[in-house]
């Protein structure tokens, strides 16, 4: 408990030898007392519990101390504090969004030490930060822990742990601003030390952000110091490279490359049509189910998306799974987002029902033995495709090098038809904001074809867009 009614007396003598001077001082009406050898300590002493008051610093009744001296005493290591936080977000949060989380926490937490004499191995200290200290696991209690305290690290990672564990910062000494600087430095590179994306950056600032909010909510520290570092991350573009996009006759030849590959290849060839003619999400495609797709005869179609399946491994899911089972990105979970789809895909997965059926959870994609198709898998399919259809000088290029530049593609072919941008972002799932954050310079080459019509208009109503 604190209070603010603090009395603070003068310094007495006293018969002893080894503190002759005595300070004492009362706390919401109990008596605290501290020797001292010389009566300068004393005064020292007395001048720094007047400063408090002055200050209108609350005092702890039960250790007589100011309340910052008491957090300063009591404040955990940065590491134990991370771990702390992370086992508290785990329960709710997204598979996705707890690798998120643990990926944070490491690059922060490795940027927070004192510099102790034999440090580990880097890339040893990541991997055990993020596996053993910010994974979580259920304990035979059903307590959820850090696996590092359910289970026996390997010897090189215990040693890295411990390690980490002796020369981790304070919460109290990360506040200050040389030190968030540092966390802050460590969230905006790559490994490598290249500059992170931009929405990396983002949302790993906004872990640590809430990781010392919950230091705040855990009285480890009196407010959250962030917002007072006078700091912005690096400046990096965002927008899609459409020199390595590929265009619908290269994106048409790369689906035939993988349908060219075989079984697997027929089976994926419609897994990657999705990705090109509806612009979907990988992790969108393979939670599509029979009941999602409207598939007539003739004309278009229409798919009705209600969730994903986001790889993540199975460490980081409730039934341990290497996959998360969500809502679609970015909406409610009982959210759903109609996409019309033309017909060729609508052919295409015709074709494909007709001749692979659909899984026993209706499932349309699935892997050689039954489960979720892997990235590891279709990646391979894909390398393969790249390596037919393209010519062998743009093969080491980053053109079309993951299959998810056929999504960029599908949306670009959209955009550059003439398609309300309103809609194309409805259709791709994201918000018109990110759709000119990351297709800027299509949309922007679409205002010269805009305002070309505007001048026909006024030229048809017998008027000019001249002044």
């Amino acid at each position: 408990m604190y209070s603010y009614d603090v009395r603070i007396w003068g310094i007495r003598s006293r018969q002893s030898k080894s503190a002759p001077y005595q300070l004492r001082w009362v706390v919401g009406g109990k008596e605290h007392q501290a020797p001292f050898l010389t009566k300068t300590l004393a005064d020292g002493r007395r001048a720094q519990l007047m400063g408090a008051v002055r200050d209108g610093e609350q005092f702890d009744i039960a250790s007589g101390l100011p309340v910052s001296e008491l957090r300063q005493l009591k404040s955990p290591t940065w590491f134990e504090h991370a771990r702390a936080y992370t086992c508290m977000k785990w329960p709710d949060a997204a598979a996705k969004h707890r690798v998120g989380i643990a990926e944070a926490m490491t690059n922060v937490t490795m940027a927070l030490v004192t510099g102790g004499k034999a440090a580990p191995d880097p890339q040893a200290l990541r991997l055990a930060l993020r596996s053993w200290a910010f994974q979580m696991t259920v304990d035979s209690n059903g307590n959820v822990v850090a696996r590092m305290e359910a289970d026996q690290p390997p010897a090189d990672a215990a040693q890295a742990l411990d390690w980490i564990a002796k020369n981790s910062l304070r919460v109290t000494d990360v506040a200050e601003s040389e030190n968030l600087r540092r966390a802050l430095s460590a969230v905006s590179r790559l490994l490598n030390g290249k500059r992170a994306a931009d929405n990396t950056v983002r949302r790993k600032r906004a872990v640590l952000s809430n990781a010392l909010r919950y230091a705040v909510e855990c009285d480890a520290l009196p407010a959250n110091p962030l917002p007072k570092v006078d700091w912005d991350p690096p400046q990096t573009d965002d927008e899609v490279d459409f020199q390595y996009v590929p265009g619908p006759e290269l994106a048409s030849r790369l689906l035939d490359a993988v349908r060219a590959q075989g079984t697997r290849g027929e089976h994926l060839h419609a897994f990657f049509g999705c990705i090109y003619y509806a612009a979907m999400r990988p992790s969108e495609v393979a939670a599509l189910t029979k009941a999602d797709c409207k598939l007539p005869q003739k004309g278009w179609g229409e798919l009705v998306l209600r969730r994903s399946r986001p790889e993540v491994g199975a460490g980081w899911t409730d039934g341990g799974t290497p996959y998360d089972e969500r809502g679609l990105k970015r909406r409610a979970r009982k959210a759903s987002r109609s996409v019309p789809i033309p017909p060729v895909l609508v052919r295409l997965l015709r074709s494909h029902l007709d001749r692979d059926g659909a899984a026993a959870d209706g499932r349309l994609f699935r892997a050689v033995e039954g489960g979720r198709v892997g990235s590891n898998e279709y990646t391979r399919v894909w390398s393969e495709a790249r390596r037919k259809a393209l010519p062998a000088q743009d093969v080491g290029t980053p053109l079309a090098e993951v299959p998810y530049s056929l999504r960029h593609a599908g949306v670009s072919l959209w955009i550059k038809a003439g398609v309300d941008p309103v809609e194309v972002a409805r259709r791709a799932g994201h918000s018109v904001a990110v759709l000119w954050k990351f297709y800027a310079k299509i949309l922007r080459g679409q205002q010269q074809v805009s305002n070309q019509l505007i001048d026909q208009a006024l030229a048809d109503d017998g008027t000019t867009g001249e002044a």
